[in-house]
């Protein structure tokens, strides 16, 4: 009988004590569930308070409170819509009208769930938190965020689709790229499509590889022409636009090709469907006109009409009503702003459509034409490569304008993406070497 007394009383102690285990294990849970909820809540009321100063939209560190100021933001699907309830300028309003403690009491209540839904994702993952205001329907929208290196824009890309997204944002310049949209199939593509003449040194030219060492031999050392150059079965194509190509290709992260156009078929090529490229580069000046029915970069190179001549004749032309006599006979590529230009200016003057216009400068040079209209862009390369031609008045150009990129309307994410790395290119010193590298003025001081 003392015996199973005692096993009672052992029962009975072992029961307790588990009991007394598990009634702590579950109160430690309690516990840091409640701490893990004060976390939450207290980082909401920050980011909260954080949306209210940035309205336009941001993208914050909840960990440390700090906007990164690289990346590219894509949002997670499991947050989408997140929205707050009521915005910061109703909350005044209804302050104003005494009806703050109720509308707190909502924005507490139905917001609040949302935003720490939005908040524990975001801490279970990166850390980051995408918000911004809509003023259409007068709400808050938050996002639990993923950020990408802005040299992954295709892995950014593609987790935007898989997650739902309409686009992702570079933080660096403020840029929305869609998910189907012209950069997102270059890059499935793997190749960015540059249309070009190659027929304009030395912004954009084709020949064959044992001719290029004698045509560019002034311009750089042969390791770095080689390095600047891109060989493709039809020739080989270099020069300043080719490698302001190379750049954007590069910082897209995509392979290169060119494909040929000419001046009298530039428009027709770039509009035709389906698309012979994606742009155009190489000498191409920005106009109203051009822009009515197509989309230009912003300019990554001054130009200029201005004259080729012999040498032994620049004193002959200090003025375009010096050109502009029956007895002198001007050439000019046709289809082009040049032939556009002798058209409209050289009303006395012969004038002579020659259909290769890298021969031109030669034929001057040889006689068989007197004048050729050209850019200050292209004169002081033939000036220097062949010493039988002056350009008398390069310091004095008789228009004034910019040389960008070209492409269809409706790649307008395309055309971000360009101006973009040309404004880099611009800050970070890269496009004055370039300037340097092939003689040409740089007008971007």
């Amino acid at each position: 009988m003392i015996r199973l007394e005692r096993l009672k009383a052992w029962f009975l102690i072992a029961v307790l004590t588990i009991c007394e285990t598990a009634c702590f294990a579950s109160c430690s849970s309690n516990e840091a569930n409640a701490t893990e909820q004060s976390n939450i809540t207290t980082t909401a009321d920050k980011v909260w308070a954080f949306s209210q100063t940035h309205p336009d939209g941001f993208t914050i560190n909840i960990r440390t409170m700090t906007e990164p100021t690289e990346g590219i933001a894509v949002s997670y699907a499991a947050t989408q819509n997140s929205h707050s309830c009521l915005p910061f300028l109703r909350l005044a309003d209804a302050r104003i009208s005494g009806r703050a403690e109720r509308v707190t009491s909502e924005l507490s209540s139905s917001a609040r769930n949302q935003l720490d839904k939005v908040i524990s994702h975001a801490l279970q993952h990166e850390g980051y938190v995408g918000g911004w205001y809509n003023s259409e329907d007068g709400l808050y929208y938050f996002d639990s965020t993923k950020l990408f290196p802005e040299n992954d824009l295709k892995g950014a890309l593609q987790f935007g689709k898989e997650n739902g997204q309409h686009s992702v944002f570079i933080l660096s310049n403020y840029t929305d790229i869609p998910i189907n949209g012209k950069v997102a199939e270059i890059l499935d593509r793997g190749t960015i499509l540059f249309g070009t003449t190659g027929d304009y040194r030395p912004l954009s030219f084709c020949e064959p590889k044992e001719q290029r060492e004698q045509s560019q031999a002034c311009l750089d050392s042969a390791e770095s022409r080689q390095r600047s150059a891109v060989s493709q079965p039809d020739g080989t194509y270099w020069g300043f636009g080719i490698e302001v190509a190379k750049e954007i290709a590069r910082r897209l992260g995509v392979d290169i090709a060119f494909k040929k156009t000419s001046w009298p078929t530039l428009t027709a090529d770039v509009l035709t469907e389906p698309q012979i490229f994606d742009l155009a580069i190489g000498g191409i000046t920005i106009t109203e006109t051009r822009r009515e029915t197509m989309l230009m970069s912003d300019g990554y190179l001054a130009n200029g009409k201005t004259i080729l001549c012999r040498a032994s004749e620049a004193e002959r032309y200090k003025s375009l009503a010096d050109i502009d006599k029956p007895e002198v006979t001007v050439m000019v590529n046709p289809g082009g702003l040049n032939e556009k230009f002798a058209n409209e200016n050289l009303t006395h003057a012969n004038i002579v459509v020659h259909q290769k216009n890298e021969e031109i400068p030669t034929l001057v040079a040889e006689g068989a034409a007197d004048v050729m209209i050209t850019e200050i862009t292209e004169a002081p390369y033939y000036v220097k490569t062949d010493t039988r031609l002056a350009a008398p008045l390069l310091n004095a150009p008789f228009t004034h304008g910019e040389i960008g990129v070209l492409m269809q309307k409706g790649q307008e994410d395309l055309l971000q993406m360009v101006n973009n790395v040309i404004r880099q290119m611009k800050s970070d010193g890269s496009l004055r070497k370039l300037h340097e590298k092939y003689g040409l003025v740089y007008a971007y001081e």
